[in-house]
């Protein structure tokens, strides 16, 4: 067979070929979708990612610096009778206890708003002088430095501690010695940040408190409370950072004691309480409707959780600067880069592909960014999911917007040109696969099929005008619906010839064997035709309806050949010439179809074949072996 040669039309240029128009969509979506991300477009998807992975993540850490004690139920129990306001001295008691099983920092979540001294003032009398020695002992555990106090600290207000605890406190220090223990939900109300300062109007208000954690984490770590910059663990925090809070895990993650262990008088003695050496200790109320438990990622969802004390909330946030649990945005460059790798190859494929498909592609990058977002959140690291989806969605409807858009005008091109040349439901199909074909000229293997009226001329001079158009478009009616049957490509007619080929523009493998079946029924289709040619012209006495069939298989250049004013969808080259030069033999060889060695070959088994012959043909100086195709076999006509 001969081999093919260089195509004589213009390719493509290779990015062209590789989808280049889908690639520039995909890098206009990974811009899009990151100006969407920076204008916080995606950041309630963001949220939901990140809360899902601490869902499915649970318990991730387990907190060890860091002990919570609880004012319970169970406490409040043992003194029904008496109010919070007059539990200083049980207070001081668990400070002194905790400060003698070597805590390195005690601080109360709870707001200190008022005293006994303040509110036994306003009776007056002896009330009021005793009042002065009833919070002593508190007062000096506040002096001994160790134990820090809840502020708050709103836009509106400042509020702190009463008066008389904060002049209790070493050189009246509150900033060193008080935090704010506001926590700074998001918009939806979960916890997932802090800030080392919140975030309040500074000009309302000479006073800066750090907040409530991060001043125990910088007690804890001996650092100085002034400044606008901090270390924990290597990180440095500035002041006016925004931390995503790192929590080791769901509520109850962070080891408790009730509060009544400590007032028992053998406190010390408690193997519990002597393990609490060099821990942050937070006291916190989780009585019953103390309003002190709040959203966080874990209580959302499907996976529903119970609420946080806002006491583990400072607690799990405590433990997270001192033992470097921080969860770090993905830099930028790694952001963009990971979209590039997952958008690209996705869409040179989605050029290519139907949209069904495309959308099966599609399920990788979105199933990708999810694992990479956990995976990230594994290692630390806040992967934009949502970003990531979102770019691969945009590309995929910006692909198949484009194809359907602008595309679909080259498909109705592509179908008005083909449609002289196929039939409907064959070109919708070329039209639907992956195979759509370079109308500038491409080199393909093809079957060529060839196939003339004899004795044409004598017939027509016999015949009027209209009598031969008759004729004509009545044979040729009944030949091409054959060879449309067939897949053929009805070429041309050229006069009383029809060129057929098979195997283009839509590809098939089998299309040697096509062209002998369709040569076979056009056969039967031209006897069947002199019959109707004696019925139509009886009494002409014309001669004999009969017709010769060519039929070679080679490479030839198949596209739009012609001028800009006139082309045509055609093949041209040596096969097409030699399917051409057979159909021309079969009067000399005698006989109905003649076929070249390459289509019996390429055809295979399954065809009666009658003499065989080497011929010479004109343009060829190498003779070509040819057979003479009676029909099909026994076993091929019964399968």
């Amino acid at each position: 067979m001969t081999q093919p040669m260089t195509t004589s039309g213009k390719q493509k240029p290779l990015w062209r070929r590789m989808g280049g128009w889908g690639l520039i969509i995909a890098l206009l979506a990974i811009v899009l979708a990151e100006a969407l991300a920076r204008g916080g477009m995606l950041l309630s998807i963001e949220r939901f990612y990140g809360d899902l992975w601490y869902r499915l993540a649970g318990q991730r850490a387990a907190v060890e610096h860091v002990v919570l004690i609880k004012l319970d139920e169970a406490t409040l129990a043992e003194y029904p009778d008496e109010p919070l306001i007059f539990w200083g001295p049980r207070f001081a008691k668990v400070s002194a206890v905790l400060r003698e099983a070597g805590a390195s920092v005690i601080a109360f979540d709870m707001l200190f708003s008022t005293s006994p001294e303040q509110w036994l003032a306003k009776l007056g009398g002896l009330k009021a002088s005793a009042a002065r020695d009833f919070d002593q002992a508190f007062r000096q555990e506040l002096a001994s430095g160790k134990v820090l106090l809840a502020g708050m600290q709103t836009p509106e207000e400042t509020l702190l501690p009463a008066p008389d605890y904060l002049v209790a406190l070493p050189d009246f220090d509150a900033v060193r010695f008080v935090g704010a223990a506001d926590l700074q939900p998001d918009s939806d109300g979960t916890l997932r940040n802090f800030s080392p300062i919140p975030p309040v109007d500074r000009n309302k208000d000479d006073l800066r408190l750090l907040s409530l954690p991060f001043l125990m984490a910088v007690h804890a770590s001996q650092q100085s409370t002034d400044g606008e910059q901090w270390q924990f663990a290597g990180r440095s925090i500035r002041a006016e950072d925004r931390i995503t809070l790192a929590y080791a895990g769901p509520p109850g993650s962070v080891p408790s004691l009730s509060l009544r262990e400590l007032l028992k008088p053998d406190a010390l003695s408690n193997p519990k309480i002597q393990a609490l050496r060099g821990k942050v200790v937070v006291i916190g109320a989780s009585y019953g409707g103390m309003n002190d438990a709040h959203l966080t990622p874990y209580g959302r969802g499907l996976f529903d959780a119970p609420l946080m004390l806002g006491a583990e909330i400072q607690a799990q946030t405590v433990d997270a600067l001192l033992s470097g649990r921080f969860i770090d945005e993905l830099p930028a460059v790694w952001r963009l880069s990971l979209a590039v790798l997952l958008v690209l190859p996705a869409a040179m494929l989605w050029w290519r592909k139907r949209p069904v498909a495309g959308l099966a592609i599609l399920l990788f990058p979105l199933f990708v960014a999810a694992l990479a977002g956990y995976i990230g959140f594994a290692y630390k690291l806040q992967v934009p999911v949502a970003h990531l989806q979102l770019t691969a969605g945009l590309a995929y409807a910006g692909i198949y917007g484009w194809r359907f858009t602008h595309g679909e005008r080259e498909r109705d091109r592509l179908r008005g040109i083909f449609s002289r040349y196929l039939e409907p439901q064959v070109v919708e199909a070329l039209l639907g696969s992956d195979q759509l074909p370079q109308l500038g000229g491409e080199q393909l293997e093809m079957t060529v099929l060839f196939t003339d009226i004899r004795n044409f001329t004598t017939i027509s001079e016999q015949l009027t005008p209209q009598e031969v158009v008759e004729m004509l478009n009545s044979y040729f009616g009944r030949a091409c619906a054959v060879l449309a049957e067939e897949g053929a490509c009805i070429d041309k007619f050229i006069g009383d010839a029809i060129m057929a080929e098979f195997g283009v523009p839509l590809k098939t493998l089998d299309h040697a064997r096509r062209a002998l079946a369709a040569a076979i029924r056009l056969k039967q289709v031209a006897e069947d035709f002199r019959q109707w040619m004696h019925e139509r012209f009886p009494e002409r006495n014309l001669p004999e309806f009969a017709i010769g069939i060519g039929v070679h298989t080679g490479y030839a250049v198949v596209g739009n050949i012609g001028t800009a004013q006139r082309m045509e969808y055609t093949a041209i080259g040596d096969s097409v010439n030699l399917a051409s030069r057979l159909e021309g033999m079969t009067k000399i060889v005698g006989c109905v179809i003649l076929a070249s060695r390459d289509t019996l070959e390429s055809a295979g088994a399954g065809f009666s074949l009658g003499r065989a012959s080497t011929v010479t043909v004109k343009g060829r100086a190498q003779p070509v072996d040819v057979w003479e195709i009676l029909g099909l076999e026994a076993s091929e006509k019964n399968a």
